[in-house]
């Protein structure tokens, strides 16, 4: 038998009152890679990413996580699985930094927690000696959001959803992380889906680009591909507001 993707959306639509979300769409993530969602405001984006681990139930179609459909699985178990990085970070206020780090583990029952925490604040960068016992208000922006993607991994997943988790970051610490994060899928070879505005960082960051608009996914592509041969006007569109020139090489 074929192995599923590791993530499988078939024709799911969400509507929100009159407001369509997403429109029959369809997306597969295949294991160890990395999928970005770009588009504007509404577009649909978020959720979709949503979708996968169940902070959004869909109003028809199919999900699927690992060839299972997330609708007959517990949500809670779900979430505990895949990794999850919100835009702001999401981190416990009242929580120390390796407490915060150490909560998946701890759900999920494993042994050592506190140092799986460790050991995760060491892949993004973080000693936990130096930032272990401080409260989150205590670090800086980029820091509380590596913070966050060593939360998402302490329990090492094999998908992680990231939630346009750079966007309230300036331009030098929001390359920093993502220079973090592109080390780590590589090191690490899970399976991520992001939520982007930035098409740069898609560009970085994915294997494949998938442009979405009005709920719908106008083109799904590698980087190369989106360059060289937008679908759509809408994607050459896009693509020059990034001052992208379709047929630019990588850089």
């Amino acid at each position: 038998m074929p192995v599923p993707s590791a993530l499988a959306a078939r024709a799911v639509t969400k509507r929100y009152a009159d407001a369509v979300a997403l429109d029959a769409v369809s997306l597969d993530v295949e294991r160890g890679e990395c999928v970005a969602l770009i588009g504007e405001s509404g577009a649909g984006k978020s959720t979709l990413l949503r979708c996968f681990n169940r902070l959004v139930d869909p109003d028809g179609g199919v999900v699927e996580v690992d060839g299972a459909n997330v609708g007959a699985l517990d949500p809670v178990a779900l979430r505990r699985r895949v990794g999850y990085v919100p835009q702001e970070g999401g981190l416990l206020p009242h929580w120390r930094v390796r407490r915060n780090v150490a909560l998946v583990p701890w759900l999920r029952g494993l042994e050592g927690g506190a140092a799986l925490a460790d050991d995760a604040l060491r892949l993004v960068g973080l000693d936990p000696d130096v930032v272990g016992e401080r409260w989150p208000r205590e670090l800086s922006g980029g820091q509380r959001q590596r913070v966050a993607v060593a939360r998402a991994l302490a329990a090492h997943p094999d998908i992680v959803l990231f939630d346009e988790p750079f966007g309230a970051l300036d331009a030098l610490t929001r390359a920093d992380v993502q220079a973090t994060v592109l080390d780590l899928r590589r090191e690490l070879r899970f399976t991520a889906l992001l939520v982007t505005h930035d098409l740069g960082e898609a560009f970085l960051l994915a294997d494949r680009i998938a442009v979405m608009r009005d709920g719908r996914i106008e083109q799904l592509a590698p980087a190369a591909e989106l360059r060289a041969s937008p679908a759509t006007p809408y994607v050459r569109a896009l693509l020059a507001r990034a001052r992208v020139t379709p047929g630019e090489a990588a850089g």
